[in-house]
Order: C-alpha cells, then sequence, then structure tokens
C-alpha cells in the first residue's frame, strides 16, 4: 500500500496523489508492497531495479549509496515482532529513497517504526532536512531494539521459570526461537551502527551542527542496544547450557535406575532360560499351584529388591548429604568454641 504525506504546522497529514502540494516536501509511504506498487515506484520515480530488489530482500544489511538517475539509497535495518511467526522477534530493511523534494520508505511488510511517523508519535521530525529525517528513523528503530529486548527477557525469564517445574520441547524450542532473535538484534544493529558511521563520512549527505550532535545521540543509543542484547544472548545461552546438562543429569540418573533392574531380573531370566524344553523342571512332580507359586514368589522378590536397590541409592544419597552437613555443622562450633577460648585467655592475661 502506498500513502503520501505532508507535514502541515509540524504535523503529517495523509494527502491524496491528485491534492499533493508542489512547494512542500512530499514523503511516499511504500508498505506491504505488492509486485504492481513496486513497478510503479521503479516506473514514477525511475529507481533501479537492484535497488528494489536489494530492498525486498530481508536478509540485506545496512549501506548507503547513490543511484545512476540522481537518487540516494539508504537501507536501514529495523525490529519486527509477529506472534504468529516461529520467531516471534526478527528484523528486516527498510529502504529511503531522496530524490528531490520526494523521500520514499519502501518495506516489505508492516513495519511498526514507519507507522510511527504517520501517526505523529515522534517528535522534532522535520520533513524538509531529509538527512534529519533519515537519523530519526534509526532513532525510532533503536527504540524499539531496546523495548522488544526487554520483553525478549521477560519472556525468557517466564520461560525459565516454567522449566524449573517441568522440561518440555514446547518450553525449549521457544526459548531456541528466542536465541535466534537475539542474534537477528545483534547482527542488525550492528548493521545500523556502521552505517551511523558511514553517514557521518559520506558526501552523498550533508549534517549540520545540530543534525551532528543528533547522530551522535543516536550513536551512542545503538551502542547501549548492542550491548545489551550481546547480555541477553550470553545469559541466554548460559541458561540453555545449564538446561542441557540438567536433561543430560536426568537420562543418567534414569539409566542407572533401569540398569539396576536390569541386574536385578537377569537372576531369573538366567534360570527360566536354563532350565528350557530339554530339561526337566526341578518342580516338574508337584501338584500344579506349586510351580505358579513358585514363580510368583521369584517374581515378587526380583520386584522387592528392585525397590529396595533403588531406595537404597536414595537413602545413601540422602545420608551422604546429611553427614556433609553435620560435618560443616561440627565445623562452625568447632570454630566458635575456638574463638570463645581465645577471648577468654585474652581476658586472663
Amino acid at each position: 500500500m502506498i500513502t503520501y504525506w505532508q507535514q502541515i504546522d509540524g504535523q503529517f497529514s495523509k494527502t491524496k496523489k491528485d491534492e499533493i502540494n508542489s512547494k512542500l516536501p512530499l514523503w511516499v509511504d511504500a508498505r506491504n508492497v505488492t509486485r504492481d506498487e513496486t513497478t510503479f515506484l521503479q516506473e514514477e520515480y525511475q529507481i533501479e531495479t537492484d535497488h528494489i530488489l536489494d530492498i525486498l530482500d530481508p536478509d540485506e544489511l545496512s549501506r548507503i549509496e547513490d543511484g545512476d538517475s540522481g537518487y540516494i539509497l539508504t537501507i536501514v535495518r529495523v525490529p519486527f515482532y509477529d506472534p504468529s511467526a516461529e520467531t516471534p522477534y526478527f528484523t528486516g530493511p527498510v529502504g529511503i529513497i531522496i530524490k528531490g523534494k520526494t523521500i520514499i520508505t519502501i518495506c516489505w511488510t508492516d513495519c511498526e517504526v514507519l507507522k510511527d511517523f504517520g501517526a505523529n508519535r515522534v517528535r522534532n521530525v522535520r520533513l524538509n532536512d531529509f538527512p534529519s529525517f533519515i537519523v530519526h528513523i534509526i532513532n525510532r528503530a533503536n527504540l524499539n531494539f531496546l523495548r522488544y529486548l526487554k520483553e525478549i527477557n521477560r519472556r525468557s525469564t517466564s520461560i525459565q521459570n516454567e522449566m524449573r517445574l517441568e522440561i518440555e520441547n514446547k518450553e525449549i524450542i521457544l526459548m531456541l526461537g528466542l536465541e535466534k532473535s537475539l542474534v537477528y538484534f545483534t547482527t542488525s544493529l550492528k548493521s545500523n551502527s556502521l552505517l551511523l558511521m558511514k553517514m557521518k563520512s559520506t558526501r552523498l549527505i550533508k549534517f549540520d551542527e545540530d543534525d551532528l550532535d543528533f547522530v551522535e545521540g543516536v550513536t551512542i543509543d545503538n551502542r547501549q542496544a548492542i550491548e545489551m542484547a550481546d547480555t541477553y544472548s550470553n545469559i541466554l545461552f548460559g541458561v540453555m547450557d545449564a538446561y542441557s546438562s540438567v536433561i543430560s543429569n536426568n537420562l543418567n540418573v534414569v539409566m542407572k535406575k533401569l540398569a539396576i533392574i536390569n541386574l536385578v531380573m537377569m537372576a531369573p531370566t538366567f534360570v527360566t532360560s536354563f532350565f528350557g524344553m530339554n530339561f526337566k523342571l526341578p518342580f516338574d512332580d508337584l501338584p500344579g499351584y506349586i510351580p505358579v507359586l513358585i514363580a510368583t514368589v521369584i517374581c515378587l522378590v526380583s520386584v522387592f529388591l528392585c525397590s529396595w536397590m533403588l531406595n537404597f541409592n536414595n537413602e545413601t544419597r540422602s545420608a551422604i548429604k546429611k553427614a556433609k552437613r553435620l560435618n560443616r555443622n561440627q565445623k562452625q562450633k568447632l570454630k566458635a568454641e575456638t574463638k570463645k577460648i581465645k577471648k577468654q585467655e585474652k581476658r586472663l592475661k
């Protein structure tokens, strides 16, 4: 969808194409663009096909360059949120084209950053200063990055609390999705940081003194978002490693129990396999109910032996823990008594 905006008294107002004031700067906002709309923009404003394809590529990195038909192209990475996607927090490119008195923004999906500009939620925006307008877009993207990073941290904390009770595959998949989102955020923020550095040194865009101060502030916010994303990534990686070790530990415990059961059941299995079809059973001459009774007793003895061995393993662990606690308490008592004796000796002296 293509929307035309012009700024009147500091406020963006939507205008129709036939009612555009040629004396005022024009912002062409193209979001959720279709093939016909991209073709229209390409023919109307003489945009190169390669640049259109780069803008619509979800993996395109941030950069600034000039076009052959006298326009300046800037690509900025911005964050997106889609709760129905496999990775709910992701990033994508927004193309910004400056040509004469017209600035064109192109995005392959709906963009919350551009939506905030159209709703007049961004202050001190001047449409007649296109370089400042681009920096405002990067600044708004940084604010959304920080907000989404806080939401990712809160969601990971709630998932960790659920995983403490019981670890399920669904929760692990959610944690992996958040981990991927942090990787996307870190890559995009670093790409925007390089773009800001190039914008300050390039001759394609000229900033005045006020704009340079604003660019420095946006650069600081970008670095803060990068550090926050790196911190959350390291925390999440550590948590996933800890839970993987917990899962392997639980698996080892289960395998130990199965090994104990297997060892106990080997004795009756060996006996029954020895007395096969070619050997006479020792209780073959007894009445019919006695062999069944003996087999039942053997099974019950095996079951009780397995349960005793499993409980014995848990009891030994608890006994070792209690012994360690008693040793710690005894050491603390000895330390306290030695301190009292030393104090009494000092008083006697």
